[in-house]
């Protein structure tokens, strides 16, 4: 049917349908009534003339109201407001009688009853969403957000990378016995956390820094890869286990030096090399390659306390024996132990806990075994270079190619680095210009003679101050002065009172490299001094005694030869020249406070 003066639209939308069968049309005067006014005479000749629409569905809804007063009053439904809420309708009265709601909105209806809309709430229980025209399009200002039916879910990638990766605290101890807990990333690596550390310490990063996981319950500890991940490094720490952070300066050492890491006796081919040793390394990184490792090893049985000494073959497919004297034969050949699952350690104390033969045991350690003993491979060499060799080789074997990229990615990374971690110059580095500051300005002084002279001068100058200190500090000449008795103290080199073993063990510790050295007090002499220096993986002492020069002590290695008024000046001078070391001192052991 169809109403005068009332809009298809209006007629066709989903909340008022009123089909009704064909009727006579009808005049709005026929229905005027009580509760249906007249309209104006505007209504009746509306064809040819100009009709404001709004005003006639005003009028149109106002009579439909009229119309059906029960429908409004019985029905559940809520109307919407300008804004798009819902008000709450009031309870229907007790006498009137409730309508069942239809199944759906768009069902056919019998003629003269009302239409029972049902309310947006039930709609959208039912799965139908409609929208009244009527209504003002609000527009939604976060999008994002809201999602028609289900919450707001942020999808990977939505978050920042630092909000994203998921943090975990990590506990780190110094050698002093001081820890840090730090919060790091899932996703850093062993690299990246010595760095913080290197940041946080106010040290200086020369990329020798590494983490150590430390075993004591087993007595086994390794040095972690730059690559590996701290968090998978963890997760497979026993309880008593714990990271350690601490110098390593040999731990590319065998890219400058492969000499010293890797005897001819201890290394054959499968193919005949075209080069020395460094064709070794590179058939070390190339898979295509089989370069072995070959050499007698002391055998740990499994699950037992006995010593086997065995002819040992490294392969990269594993650590193999010979269950007949050299004879490497695959008939001969058993497998020890694999190297994909493995982690490499060396004993910390293998005599007293493990019963080891040498002082030099290193252990094949599986990646799933947290404190048992039974399942690790334990090996001893006869010296510190053999023991270096099988532990490099395997390193080498399992990582490969990652080793090389850990070990030249740090000097591409050093321009990115912020100024602190950069490697500074030694006081003595930064003294070798000579500089003239008896004017207003300094000025460097390039003439050789003349820079000799002035250097002779300054010596002379400082040798005076120095016996007018002692005179006014001191009484006893034998005495030094207090300056030079405290002032070596505050080097990261000095070690203070330790004893022999513990100096060698530091040493150890910190990488057997040519030049690695510290100084400490001597246990034989309280005036004295030594010098503990490493030189082809093997550790010296050398004596500083105090000799007296004119009233003046001063300090010295070659008996008086080479004096000096403190050990600061002792160590620049050393760290130039070799004098009657066996080489230069290059590095030095530090230990760090967190």
């Amino acid at each position: 049917m169809a109403l005068a003066g009332c809009p298809d639209s209006f007629l066709h939308h989903p909340y008022h349908q009123d089909q009704v069968e064909q009727t006579p049309p009808v005049s709005p005067r026929d229905l005027a009534g009580p509760g249906f006014p007249a309209q104006p005479d505007r209504l009746t000749n509306h064809q040819e003339d100009d009709v404001d629409l709004e005003a006639l569905v005003n009028d149109v809804s106002a009579s439909l109201e009229s119309l059906y007063p029960a429908c409004s009053m019985q029905s559940e439904t809520v109307p919407l407001l300008q804004n798009g809420q819902h008000a709450r309708s009031q309870p229907p009265p007790s006498g009137t009688r409730s309508l069942q709601p239809q199944a759906s909105p768009r069902l056919q209806v019998q003629r003269s009853q009302p239409v029972h809309i049902l309310a947006v709430r039930r709609l959208q229980e039912e799965g139908e969403q409609f929208r009244t025209s009527s209504l003002p399009a609000i527009p939604n200002p976060f999008p994002e957000l809201c999602g028609p039916g289900s919450p707001p879910l942020l999808t990977r990638g939505s978050l920042p990378p630092s909000q994203a990766a998921a943090k975990q605290e990590v506990k780190i101890f110094s050698e002093d016995g001081t820890s840090k807990v730090v919060e790091i990333l899932a996703d850093m690596t062993a690299r990246d956390l010595c760095q913080l550390l290197v940041y946080r310490s106010h040290c200086v990063d020369d990329n020798s820094w590494t983490l150590v996981e430390h075993h004591p319950h087993l007595g086994l500890e390794r040095y972690l890869e730059d690559h590996e991940l701290v968090v998978q490094v963890e997760s497979t720490l026993a309880s008593d286990s714990k990271f350690l952070f601490r110098k390593n300066y040999a731990k590319y050492e065998f890219f400058k030096n492969p000499t010293n890491f890797f005897p001819e006796q201890m290394v054959t081919w499968c193919q005949q090399p075209n080069g020395g040793h460094n064709q070794l390394l590179q058939n070390f990184l190339n898979c295509s390659s089989c370069p072995e490792i070959q050499g007698f090893l002391h055998v740990k049985d499994l699950g037992k306390k006995s010593w086997r000494k065995l002819y040992v073959c490294l392969r990269r497919s594993g650590l193999y024996c010979s269950t007949k004297g050299v004879s490497k034969e695959p008939r001969h050949l058993q497998l020890l132990a694999g190297l994909e699952d493995s982690s490499i350690f060396s004993l910390i104390a293998g005599r007293k806990q493990y019963c080891a033969p040498t002082d030099y045991g290193f252990c094949i350690k599986p990646n799933k075994v947290r404190s048992e003993t039974k399942e690790l491979r334990l090996l001893c060499a006869e010296d510190e270079q053999g023991r270096t060799c099988w532990m490099t080789a395997c390193r080498l074997l399992k990582y490969g190619m990652l080793l090389y990229q850990n070990y030249r990615i740090p000097p591409q990374r050093k321009p990115l680095l912020p100024s602190f971690s950069t490697p500074v110059r030694s006081v003595s580095e930064n003294s070798l210009v000579a500089m003239d500051f008896s004017g207003q300005t300094g000025r460097v002084i390039e003439n050789p003679a003349e820079a000799q002279s002035a250097a002779l001068e300054e010596g002379h100058a400082w040798r005076k101050r120095s016996t007018r200190m002692n005179i006014l500090s001191s009484q006893s000449p034998l005495q030094p002065s207090t300056l030079s008795t405290v002032i070596h103290r505050t080097q990261h080199w000095f070690h203070g009172h330790i004893s022999r073993e513990e100096s060698h063990r530091i040493i150890k510790q910190q990488g057997l490299v040519d030049g690695l050295f510290l100084l400490r007090d001597s246990q034989s002499n309280p005036k004295a001094f030594v010098l503990t220096l490493c030189h082809h993986q093997k550790i010296k002492n050398f004596q500083i005694l105090p000799c007296e020069d004119d009233g003046q002590i001063y300090f010295s290695l070659d008996d008086g030869n080479t004096k000096f008024s403190d050990l600061i000046q002792l160590v620049d001078f050393y760290q130039l020249n070799k004098g009657v070391l066996p080489c230069k001192l290059r590095h030095h052991c530090i230990r760090v406070a967190l």
